[in-house]
């Protein structure tokens, strides 16, 4: 008999750190090294506007006549992010994001962030289900 699949909100980072989408860069860079994370999602006002990764503040910071104290989260950030429901299967989500190369997938409840899942997120529900579901 098997086991069912977990729901995504089992792994998923369940307080997402959120971002203004008019914040700067500087401001991002600086949050997302205090709270060690890659992912941010960005709103605007109160709905989901995008998501910026650790690598597109890692970009902006390395161009050329860009200050990262002058342009915003808004214009660096992904704005079509992949969203999903806190109870999403596991394993769909983790094809989709695998299907699409994503880093992240924001998880939304009701209009509302509530979670960030991500590949290390990935990486907790495979090593639990080698250690607890294959023995």
């Amino acid at each position: 008999m098997s086991k069912p699949i977990p729901p995504v909100m089992k792994y998923m980072s369940t307080v997402p750190h959120t971002m203004g989408s008019e914040q700067t860069i500087a401001a991002a860079s600086k949050m997302m090294a205090e709270k060690g994370i890659r992912h941010l999602p960005v709103l605007r006002g109160d709905k989901l506007a995008g998501i910026l990764s650790s690598r597109d503040v890692a970009l902006i910071e390395t161009l050329t006549g860009v200050d990262p104290e002058v342009v915003t989260v808004g214009d660096a950030m992904s704005p079509a992010p992949y969203v999903t429901s806190p109870n999403a299967p596991v394993d769909a989500v983790c094809g989709e994001m695998a299907e699409h190369k994503y880093g992240a997938a924001v998880v939304s409840d009701n209009g509302k962030v509530v979670g960030v899942f991500t590949t290390v997120d990935v990486c907790r529900a495979l090593a639990e289900l080698f250690t607890t579901r294959l023995k």
